[in-house]
């Protein structure tokens, strides 16, 4: 199995999950998406993220992103899990739960690595632009639950760098300046971006963001 990577296609899969039998480019359609993988059902760590990642739903559907999670587990072993994740955070799971009894999708998108747990996926995050491509990846071991702010901060910068020349800085956010891209002179620069250009070094200029 080839290891995936960043602007490779993501792997298309049919699968079941606690909405039904799903094609994921299907459902995708044009819309971005986020894939994320959970070690097994009915674990606390798991429990908070499904119920975090429900009640950020409005928030990534702002951003034109889907959601589908995974779980090795069965699909009724899911819906019985959804009852306690949406008692116990205080939501409804509105998004589709992989149940990948088989490990098809795990393999797929190797998310179970051996010398971690040989039988229960790690905490794999993709995110898949609207052609398909994989933007970006995130392993977190099965001990420590996903900041789901940090995805979408990662989201809004994908999103604003596929649209224009920039780049975002460290602890970026929303609106706040960007960086221009080396590729461009500066004189140059301040005519593609009319808000004006900070020039730091030759090679780091700010501008703001374009968007705002």
């Amino acid at each position: 199995m080839a290891t995936l990577r960043l602007g490779d296609t993501a792997p298309n899969f049919t699968a079941v999950t606690s909405e039904g039998t799903l094609n994921f480019y299907e459902y995708l359609g044009d819309s971005w998406g986020i894939l994320f993988s959970h070690p097994a059902d009915f674990t606390p760590v798991c429990t908070t993220e499904l119920g975090t990642a429900a009640k950020f739903k409005d928030e990534f559907d702002k951003r034109n992103v889907k959601m589908m999670a995974l779980s090795v587990d069965g699909a009724a072993s899911h819906m019985e899990w959804i009852k306690d994740i949406n008692e116990t955070q205080h939501t409804e799971v509105n998004f589709p739960i992989i149940a990948d009894v088989e490990r098809k999708v795990s393999d797929l998108y190797d998310m179970i690595h051996p010398n971690a747990d040989d039988t229960l996926t790690v905490r794999s995050v993709f995110i898949i632009d609207p052609d398909k491509k994989i933007r970006l990846m995130l392993t977190y071991p099965a001990s420590t639950g996903r900041n789901f702010y940090e995805l979408l901060r990662v989201i809004d910068s994908l999103q604003l760098t596929s649209k224009y020349k920039v780049a975002t800085p460290a602890d970026w956010k929303n609106g706040e300046k960007v960086v221009v891209s080396p590729a461009i002179p500066t004189e140059e620069a301040k005519k593609i971006f009319t808000k004006g250009v900070e020039e730091i070094k030759p090679y780091l200029r700010l501008t703001p963001d374009p968007t705002a």
